[in-house]
């Protein structure tokens, strides 16, 4: 466009507003009030990075499970696959539908810490899933046992386990019951498909 298609009052209102961007992008301006509704933008000048972990745990709350994924990644890359890196990544992948992989990462989380609630209740939901109800209800069961039967949503779990085990043909909606179980406060409730 060329100057003339402009009055010249907004052209040149124009050219001061972005003038005023440069300006502020050059003087570090255009920060974030503390406090306000926004993340501040850039790199942690103190050095520290929040714990991805935290973050994934807080964007599986919000149901941002392909983004809850990633912060998962970072947490294993900085801190290596432990069992909360795997039971985490585990359920995550879960939540996706990706039902291989959640189980193989559960298993590697158990192999890690067999006395891990979590993971156990986790790969009774993956394998309620795909149908291998024999082995979630001993899942749930060795679960249930490590908690010493504190979880009400373990317990639950079991219950429906249970159910299924004894009548294959149960039609409830089951799926929409069991609940994912992680370390610290917070559960992940299953969608049902």
């Amino acid at each position: 466009m060329s100057s003339s298609s402009f009055p010249r009052g907004v052209g040149l209102s124009l050219a001061a507003l972005l003038f005023t961007l440069l300006s502020a992008c050059n003087s570090g301006g255009l920060r974030p009030v503390d406090g306000g509704p926004f993340a501040p933008a850039g790199v942690a000048q103190n050095g520290q990075s929040v714990d991805g972990l935290i973050v994934g745990h807080r964007l599986m709350a919000a149901g941002e499970y392909e983004v809850a994924l990633k912060a998962y990644y970072r947490a294993a890359a900085e801190r290596g696959m432990t069992v909360d890196t795997l039971s985490a990544i585990g359920s995550a992948n879960l939540k996706l539908g990706r039902l291989g992989q959640a189980e193989t990462l559960l298993r590697r989380a158990i192999k890690e810490d067999d006395g891990f609630v979590p993971a156990w209740n986790n790969l009774g939901v993956v394998l309620m899933e795909t149908g291998e109800y024999g082995e979630a209800e001993r899942v749930f069961r060795t679960a249930f046992a490590l908690d010493s039967g504190e979880s009400a949503e373990i317990r639950d779990n079991l219950r429906l386990a249970l159910a299924k085990l004894e009548n294959p043909t149960y039609g409830g909606d089951y799926e929409s019951n069991f609940t994912l179980v992680r370390r610290g406060t917070g559960d992940y409730l299953i969608l049902a498909r």
